[in-house]
């Protein structure tokens, strides 16, 4: 069963989400929860999804990032983004720590942001320590893609979107971003657009 992917708008978007009890986290209710943000955010496809996107106010998301979402990627592009697969696994509750340069850029979409992307300056280098779906702490070091999946997750937990920290003038729609700068750097493309 696919879960309704909220969209920009709604109010429990731009909510601080609560964090949840580890009696809460062993639940049925929860671990139910999970199981169908997985399948929501695999049909979408997606790389991460936070509760507060299938209108969930609770400090939980779900990420993966498969390798066949790498294959219309060439070799460059996986290496200049850092980006290899992520198993699947939760982090709930997460205490996000910065430990690089925020200096990362590429695009970024978002599924309750549906049909657009935009150049998202990031950290190359994130700590992040939370909980698992069994209620364990678990600490993540995280670079390249997955740093970045980690960050945009975490923003939704704290009622941030990308658009607030996006680029403005590279704001596109995801078709116009494959058809005209597929190949271009973000940095040329900043320059471009001005």
């Amino acid at each position: 069963m696919r879960l309704k992917i909220v969209q920009a708008g709604e109010e429990v978007l731009r909510q601080r989400a609560r964090e949840l009890s580890c009696d809460e986290i062993l639940s049925p209710k929860i671990q139910q929860l999970i199981e169908l943000m997985r399948e929501t955010m695999r049909d979408a496809p997606g790389v991460g999804l936070a509760a507060p996107q299938i209108g969930e106010s609770l400090q939980l998301a779900v990420i993966e990032d498969r390798e066949d979402y790498h294959r219309e990627l060439s070799a460059e592009q996986l290496a200049a983004r850092g980006r290899k697969p992520v198993p699947f696994h939760v982090i709930i509750n997460p205490k996000l720590t910065l430990t690089g340069k925020v200096s990362n850029e590429f695009f970024e979409g978002c599924l309750s942001v549906a049909g657009y992307t935009a150049i998202v300056k990031r950290s190359d280098t994130v700590k992040v320590e939370c909980l698992n779906e069994r209620a364990e702490p678990v600490t993540i070091e995280a670079a390249g893609w997955y740093a970045r999946i980690l960050q945009h997750e975490i923003d939704h937990l704290n009622g941030i979107l990308y658009v607030d920290r996006m680029q403005p003038r590279t704001f596109l729609t995801q078709e116009n971003a494959r058809r005209f700068w597929k190949d271009v750097s973000p940095k040329e493309i900043r320059s471009r657009l001005g």
